[in-house]
């Protein structure tokens, strides 16, 4: 497969920019195994001097960062760029071949996105650090005869070329095409859509729940067959890229008509290498679909920046100050590459993730970030006997500010479901069927305090259709959420449905090695399969339906799609049963 590439970023937005190398691989989140030794590879020397004469308590504010990182990302001065300009008439490659997407739809408003890059294996992605003017056209029809607005955006090198363009005055709940231009180039088509508008009684809307992708582990054939789904939204719940390596023939995939350069066979820890990861990532022309044919909502996980990091503490022993560098990289390359709003726009190593999105009278969705404001893992990590760390009340997961964001918007809520796209395993998940059981510290098993308080604010704000969509294990589940996990008999509170990865973990199995454990140790578990794909949901006023979508290869392109299980759950009467 030749590498492709993708199109400029809109208007007024910014983004941030990493460069990263990766020696790592990963089939499970709790460990490493190095591929390739990686060279050395850090931070200009003089940003980490600055982040360690600021010290992590300024640098961890906005002013702090904006003044360590600013010589480092060359954020133009005012909002405006003061690189040159590029007659994008001169532009003789093909710039838009990583292709076009959309994301967090609104009543009247979508936004589009795409990113500029003539060859994206290289650093600077073929183009000269210049100023590209682009046009946008949205329409009624694919063909383009009725068009509904039109207008200009501006890809500036310092985002790296990335286009963000927020288009207002739509109708709601109307299906849209758009494209992007530069000079004589022209994007793919993109299909959006957008929300309904507040109050509205629609009857039905389908959702898909997608996650972990690590292009070294295989082919993203999942992304395919969601392409050509029916579907009003798709929530990419998290590791949308890998930072561990990706050797010349992209590790299981084994390419044998190219070969990867050698600046992806190491971890990715600056701003040029996030960049250059994303450009591989998005050359996979099964993903360039899948954005194409639907609107994207995402949140983070981990690997978007570092294995299982937790606020300002990293994996490694690295100072917390260089971290939040390499952090800062990470969240503007992040920006930069995703469909996301001017709010989202990152300041240095801050970036607000957590937003609602509301689909009329039927739905509201509450998109948390679980990675950036959470208290360091208990007893080290990993899979660990609960004890008073990790049960200790003042332990959080979300954040104090977040956590209250959410039960606030519980209390205005007026939507018949209430969904919650997050990162991590909410439900309890014991690994074996005894006394001597252990939970995984990363997941909300080691925060449980922070989920009380959370199930508790859902009861008072008689939240009764609770729905909690997640990502980050590489295999799929189905819960009931209990009042008491310790007490299978205790009333069901809302659903878990946990998307499978579209490629993190290879191939995979039907059941994996711990099937028999995990479920009889947990009764809540409704459903356990071990292979890549994703999960839809159809939610109408009578019910929650999720299907559970499976392919049974990753490592050999072109497997077929399957549904492994479907389940159901009342409206009012929360509780799994097979469909």
């Amino acid at each position: 497969m030749t590498p492709a590439q993708v199109s400029a970023q809109a208007s007024v937005s910014a983004s941030t920019q990493v460069s990263a190398q990766v020696s790592p691989q990963v089939s499970a989140k709790s460990s490493r195994q190095v591929s390739a030794p990686a060279p050395a590879h850090r931070h200009p020397d003089e940003l980490r001097a600055a982040a360690r004469h600021l010290g992590r308590r300024r640098f961890l504010t906005v002013t702090g960062a904006a003044a360590a990182l600013a010589f480092a990302v060359n954020l133009p001065a005012a909002g405006t760029a003061a690189a040159a300009e590029l007659d994008a008439r001169k532009i003789t490659e093909d710039p838009f071949t990583l292709g076009v997407a959309s994301g967090d739809p609104l009543p009247g408003s979508v936004l589009l996105w795409t990113r500029l890059a003539t060859r994206p294996y290289e650093p600077g992605s073929g183009l000269p650090r210049a100023r590209v003017q682009v046009t946008w056209e949205l329409a009624h029809d694919d063909r383009f005869t009725r068009i509904a607005r039109r207008g200009r955006a501006t890809a500036h090198p310092e985002f790296d070329h990335s286009v963000h363009v927020e288009v207002a005055g739509l109708d709601a709940d109307r299906v849209y095409y758009y494209r992007f231009r530069a000079g004589t180039w022209t994007s793919p088509t993109g299909r959006t859509r957008t929300a309904p508008r507040a109050g509205a009684r629609i009857s039905e809307l389908k959702l898909a729940a997608v996650s972990c992708q690590a292009y070294h582990d295989g082919y993203f054939t999942a992304y395919k067959h969601l392409a050509d789904e029916d579907l009003d939204i798709v929530f990419h719940l998290g590791d949308y890229l890998y930072e561990y390596a990706v050797n010349a023939v992209g590790g299981a995939r084994n390419h044998t008509d190219h070969r990867l350069p050698a600046h992806f066979n190491r971890e990715t820890i600056t701003l040029e290498d996030y960049r250059l990861r994303y450009g591989l990532y998005r050359s996979d022309e099964d993903l360039r679909a899948a954005h194409a044919a639907h609107p994207f909502v995402v949140t983070w996980d981990d690997h978007e920046t570092e294995n299982n990091y937790a606020d300002e503490t990293p994996e490694n022993d690295v100072p917390p100050e260089e971290f939040l560098l390499r952090r800062a990289a990470a969240y503007r390359a992040y920006w930069e590459n995703q469909p996301l709003r001017r709010p989202q726009q990152p300041e240095g190593p801050d970036m607000r993730l957590y937003r609602r999105l509301k689909f009329g009278r039927l739905a509201q969705f509450d998109v948390l970030d679980t990675r950036q404001y959470r208290s360091n893992q208990a007893y080290g990590d990993g899979w660990q006997v609960p004890g008073p760390e990790s049960e200790d009340p003042s332990r959080t997961i979300t954040g104090a500010t977040q956590e209250r964001w959410l039960l606030d918007g519980w209390q205005a809520s007026n939507a018949l479901w209430n969904v919650v796209p997050q990162q991590v395993t909410f439900a309890q998940r014991r690994d074996v069927p005894s006394a001597a059981y252990k939970l995984s510290m990363d997941a909300w098993d080691g925060y449980p305090a922070s989920r009380d308080r959370i199930l508790d604010g859902a009861e008072a704000a008689g939240v009764d259709n609770l729905v909690v969509l997640t990502g980050d294990v590489h295999v799929g589940y189905a819960f009931d959420l209990k009042k008491d996990f310790d007490d299978p008999a205790s009333r069901t509170v809302g659903t878990e449905f946990v998307a499978t990865s579209i490629s993190s973990g290879k191939d995979g199995a039907d059941k994996p090695a711990n099937w028999d454990n995990l479920t009889q140790a947990n009764p809540h578990m409704k459903f356990y399969n071990g292979r890549r794909g994703y999960v839809t949901v159809t939610l109408t006023t009578g019910q929650a339906r999720a299907d559970f979508r499976t392919v049974a290869a990753v490592t050999t392109p072109g497997a077929p799609v399957t549904t492994a299980a479907s389940f159901v759950t009342e409206a009012g009467n929360p509780g799994l049963t097979p469909a």
